[in-house]
């Protein structure tokens, strides 16, 4: 079984968390779902998604058509409550991200800007948000160093549920998870606020999976904890290697502290060498005239 640890968290100044997660390792299945910003029953919307997910992995579909049903049965609940006289109880939607494992090899798939990154010591995004920044970024209009500023950073090109018009397809992508890499999934409460610089960090100073998540969790609270943050980690911690560099700096210290006779002391002092022979040549000399 492949080792994982997952945690959600409401955030410092949200009053409902509007994450879900699953995490169903008998079916290989991890996702994060993330009610979006602005519509009503937005934890509605990714609870329900999570689930319906979960029942088309159990059912066989593959991971694309799973999340197609959870479309689906997100705006199903939004036909049943149509006849409601509330009407902001019908306006639900949420982001997912998930993946699927066969094996050691994996799929992941998404809609929206919920993320995955493959972490090996070094962090990589996989996924690409699906979001109007994500785009203006891609096409070159917006510098990254705009995002954080931008009235529409938030704003999402496809998502589930909302309404029968809304874009629902899924990207995916797939790879196969090696020794000493991990997937990590998250709801852009953490990417918001702490950089993928800052992931990694905190990455790398943990050996455990639930302390790479607990401390993922709580750095994002102390930057703010403005919403909702859900994360999920699969796989062992890369164990810590030294790099060449390292290596190089250990020897030299290494030489330093315990330097390494030279070949003079090694094989005795050059004085004996030089009066010897001159020893001998007086030794006869003084023989001779006596």
């Amino acid at each position: 079984m492949i080792p994982y640890a997952a945690k959600t968290h409401p955030g410092l100044k949200r009053n409902k968390n509007e994450d879900s997660y699953a995490a169903e390792p008998s079916i290989n299945l991890w996702a994060v779902a993330d009610g979006v910003g602005g519509h009503s029953n937005g934890e509605v919307a990714s609870r329900i998604a999570c689930e319906a997910l979960v029942a088309g992995v159990r059912d066989g579909l593959t991971l694309a058509q799973s999340i197609g049903q959870a479309h689906e049965s997100v705006l199903e609940e939004i036909r049943a409550r149509g006849q409601s006289s509330d009407q902001n109880s019908t306006n639900m939607g949420t982001t997912i991200v998930a993946v699927v494992f066969s094996g050691r090899k994996y799929t992941i798939s998404w809609v929206g800007d919920s993320r995955a990154y493959l972490f090996d010591g070094n962090l990589k995004q996989l996924t690409r948000d699906h979001s109007a920044i994500s785009e203006l970024l891609a096409r070159g209009v917006l510098s990254p160093d705009k995002v954080a500023d931008h009235p529409q950073r938030h704003a999402l090109s496809r998502s589930l549920g909302v309404s029968d018009h809304n874009t629902s397809t899924p990207s995916s992508v797939s790879g196969k998870l090696r020794k000493g890499q991990q997937l990590l999934l998250c709801s852009d409460g953490l990417t918001d606020e702490l950089s993928d610089d800052q992931i990694q960090r905190k990455l790398r100073s943990k050996k455990s999976t639930d302390d790479q998540v607990e401390a993922l969790i709580q750095s994002a609270l102390a930057h703010g904890g403005s919403d909702n943050l859900t994360v999920i980690l699969i796989g062992d911690p890369p164990e810590k290697r030294s790099s060449i560099g390292d290596q190089l700096d250990l020897d030299v210290t290494q030489d330093i502290r315990d330097p390494i006779p030279t070949a003079v002391s090694r094989s005795g002092h050059p004085f004996l060498k030089l009066w010897l022979p001159l020893l001998v040549i007086v030794l006869v000399a003084i023989t001779l005239l006596s």
